[in-house]
Order: C-alpha cells, then structure tokens, then sequence
C-alpha cells in the first residue's frame, strides 16, 4: 500500500497536537541492527521503532498505517539507503518538516554490490541490489557500527544537548564493545582459516572486506538461481571446497538446500538483519571458523 503525502501531513497535525512535553525522542530507523545502536547511545532518552521489523524483507517493504503515524510525529529517522527508502523519504519529509532525516552510511566508504552468478540465457531479472551498485549493507561491519553509532551520538546531541555527555558516555561504552567484538572475530577467523564463504543473499561484504574475505554470493537478480547457474554453482562450490552455505531467514531456503545436497554441504543462517546484531556476528564468525575444509 501507498501513503501520500496528504495523509502524512493529517497524522502528523494530529500526533503533534496529543504529544505530551515530557515524551522521549522519537526516534525510526530503516532495519533492525541500527535500533540496536540507537538504544545504546540514546539510552532511556529514545523510544526506537524499526521500519523492517524481524523476519521482513527489506526489499518488499511497504509501511503499515501505525508506522505512517509514528513518521508523522517522530524527531529523528536514520536511513540507511535500502531500496524502500526511495519513494518513503520524501513522502515522510513532506508530511512531517521538522522530522530530521540522517544518512546513517554518511561518512562511511560504500563497496559496490558483488556480482552474482550469470550465465548466458538467464539475465532479464530485476533487484535493487544489482553488481555495481552501491551496497547499503555498512552495519555487518564493527569498524563501520562504530562510524554509525559516532553519527547518531552526533544527531541525538544536537537534538536534546542537555544530555550530550549521557550520550558520549553511552557511545563510549558501545565503542568499547565493538572494538572487542572486532578482535574477537579476527581471532576466531584467523584460528578457522577462514578465506571465502557462500551465502544465498549478498550482504555480507562488508563483513568480508573488513576480515579479508570473499563473500560467494548465489543469488540470482533476487531470484532463485535456475537450473544452469546451480551447475554452475554447484561447481564452484566442489572447487572451493564448501562445507557450508548460508541463508538469510528473509529468503527461501530451498535453492541453498538443493545446492547443499549435492555438495554435502550443511545449510546454516546468517541473518544481516539480526535485532542483536552484537552478539549475532560472534556466533557468524564461530560457524565461518567451524565449517571450514
């Protein structure tokens, strides 16, 4: 569904009217990994609504009717460049002129999408995340986590500055955390010998440069792959010696069980939108290392 402009403008007339002085910053992020930031900088200061909740897929997101309301009177969203985020920014920014909206990848050197697997015959799919485009996934990195939680103590600052030093306090103590989980999956990899892996979805190549990597992606133009690009993958796979290939909880698992099969190879998660993003590419790296040749 739609929403237009006219109605953002309503919702937000009428949430601004019941909005209580002592209310928190209202704050909306793009996908769940950066909620987890905001709550750790903004403490009991924020109150976070994620657009993409746990489960959804990003790429065929539309906001329900609630999400619309809470736009209309929320202080601060941080975007993140996925594809919904194109149609919705304006339509938000028209209905609501006070709401701040924040590149939350500003500042942060952006790969380009890795190329999937194509074979003559089976090219004319669309997806918003084609080779060569910009790939928004910056928050499967630590090293760029600590860039997006240093602009959201910047944003959250400026927006209430009596509490600065509780922000810095709090961003402090997740910058802390991040660089320990950086050295704790560089140890983990290192030990694995971890040198490539094969996911359904690209989204993980962030986490790849930053370890030093190579990301296999299997996924064809947002389509599962047909039958003579899974040869093909199926070849790659026996070559690089796969023992594991890893899905997205947002995606079927049936291409990657297919492939699996004929490789005998296990089929693990590896969800990018994990709400507890933390803790989450502990436990990446640990099956990485674990399901090494």
């Amino acid at each position: 569904m739609r929403f237009s402009s006219r109605l953002l403008a309503v919702a937000a007339l009428a949430a601004f009217a019941m909005a209580p002085a002592w209310a928190r910053q209202t704050v909306f992020v793009s996908v769940m990994p950066q909620k987890q930031l905001v709550e750790a900088v903004g403490g009991d200061k924020v109150t976070v609504t994620a657009l993409v909740s746990t489960g959804k897929d990003p790429h065929t997101f539309e906001p329900t009717p609630s999400q619309v309301a809470g736009l209309a009177r929320a202080n601060v969203l941080f975007a993140i460049g996925m594809p919904f985020e194109k149609g919705l920014l304006a339509r938000v920014a028209a209905g609501n002129p006070a709401l701040r909206i924040v590149d939350n990848k500003a500042g942060i050197k952006l790969r380009l999408s890795d190329a999937v697997l194509e074979l003559p015959g089976e090219a004319g799919h669309d997806h918003e995340h084609r080779a060569g485009e910009p790939d928004p996934h910056v928050w499967t990195s630590p090293p760029r986590m600590k860039q997006m939680a240093a602009q959201i103590r910047d944003t959250l600052a400026a927006l209430e500055p009596a509490s600065k030093a509780e922000f810095e306090r709090n961003y402090q103590r997740l910058a802390t955390e991040l660089d320990q989980l950086d050295q704790s999956i560089r140890t983990t990899l290192q030990a694995g010998q971890v040198k490539r892996f094969m996911v359904f979805h690209p989204a993980w190549g962030y986490f790849a440069d930053t370890y030093g990597l190579q990301q296999i992606p299997i996924e064809y133009e947002g389509k599962e792959p047909g039958a003579k690009t899974v040869s093909r993958i199926i070849q790659l796979a026996r070559q690089n010696h796969i023992r594991a290939i890893f899905v997205q909880p947002q995606f079927s698992r049936r291409a990657a069980e297919n492939i699996a099969r004929a490789v005998d190879a296990r089929v693990l998660p590896m969800d990018d939108l994990a709400p507890d993003m933390i803790s989450n590419l502990k436990r990446v790296a640990a099956d990485l290392a674990s399901n090494q040749p």
